[in-house]
């Protein structure tokens, strides 16, 4: 039996609320103008979207609520229905809860049953973690078409009422490079108007022997007093490490799917923040491709950036012929993601 093509025919996203831009951010926090300046300057971000409500620090929109969006997005614009999905599968860092897993209450809201359905724990680059494993479901023949999602609300883990003032840097950078948001991809056996073919993808851990340079805790009543913060960056590692690795994805993707750098029309680079996304693709110097960014207006999402992305892309980008690469470095651990679509 032969392997077939897997085709991603849709993209979508969710995103809480309005925009928050670094001067609105920086007066709720109690920062001063000179904080600001340094967002400007040296993260690059300029707004991101938050499910949180600053002055009462409540959360106003659980992540099951911006997949669900997402996913019903997703399936519209594929062209499908419930019926028609074989597979559910969720990446989070953040799920609202750890039973019932997000991922099953999401399916139940969009009425698919009696499918398999899997959530992965994992920082931003379990999106693509959550592609390959559609990718192995569809290729092995155990179902058509897979709905995949992704997001994060980390926002719950901010403390709106801390004196961020005093904070470590570690801490405080948290506040500045992440919004929250949900995605979704519909992967299918079959191809679409306006999708595109995955012509590579993979997911690597790298992180043996390395400390992590990212963290989100799950605090329980009995360390609910614990005075370790909630979330923290290794900031410098990750300027340190993540361009020499997404040149590595970079290159073993081209050697991969056979392509030449000057074969590449979009670039979907590491989203961390908007300084670094553009460092990251002037590093990487792809004569033709064309940079598909949402870093600086949605922040870093999480596991919602691959699909921000990929709904840009495939908004018009990514037409007959064209080809994309995407790449997604995790620091918690270190991983490595990256994957090669072409247009159908």
């Amino acid at each position: 039996m032969s392997i077939p093509d897997v085709h991603v025919r849709s993209a979508a996203s969710a995103l809480p609320g309005p925009a928050l831009d670094n001067a609105a951010l920086a007066r709720r926090l109690g920062m001063d103008p000179l904080w600001e300046q340094w967002v400007d300057v040296f993260i690059g971000t300029r707004s991101r979207h938050l499910a949180l409500d600053l002055e009462s620090g409540e959360l106003t929109v659980p992540l099951v609520d911006l997949a669900e969006e997402a996913g019903r997005r997703a399936l519209t614009a594929a062209g499908i229905t419930a019926a028609d999905v074989d597979a559910v599968v969720l990446a989070t860092a953040t799920p609202d809860r750890l039973m019932p897993a997000t991922v099953n209450v999401v399916a139940d809201r969009l009425g698919i049953d009696g499918v398999r359905s899997f959530q992965l724990q994992s920082g931003c680059s379990g999106a693509v973690q959550a592609l390959d494993v559609a990718q192995q479901i569809l290729r092995s023949g155990s179902g058509r078409t897979v709905l995949v999602l992704g997001g994060d609300v980390i926002a719950r883990f901010f403390d709106v009422g801390a004196d961020l003032r005093k904070a470590a840097p570690a801490e405080l950078v948290n506040y500045v490079l992440f919004g929250d948001a949900a995605g979704a991809a519909v992967l299918s056996v079959d191809p679409g108007p306006g999708s595109a073919t995955v012509r590579g993808l993979f997911t690597r851990l790298v992180g043996l022997g390395r400390e992590p340079a990212a963290f989100l805790e799950w605090f329980g009543p009995a360390d609910r007093n614990t005075d370790r913060p909630a979330a923290g960056e290794d900031y410098k590692a990750i300027e340190e490490h993540v361009p020499r690795m997404t040149e590595e994805v970079l290159a073993e993707l081209l050697d991969t799917v056979g392509w030449q750098p000057e074969d590449v029309d979009l670039l979907l680079p590491p989203q961390l923040s908007g300084r670094m996304t553009r460092l990251i693709s002037d590093r990487l110097a792809l004569p033709r491709a064309v940079d598909v960014s949402c870093v600086d207006d949605t922040g870093n999402c999480g596991n919602a950036i691959v699909f921000l992305q990929l709904e840009r892309a495939l908004a018009g980008l990514l037409g007959p012929g064209r080809r994309a690469v995407g790449v997604s470095i995790e620091s918690s651990k270190w991983l490595k993601a990256g994957f090669a679509l072409e247009g159908n």
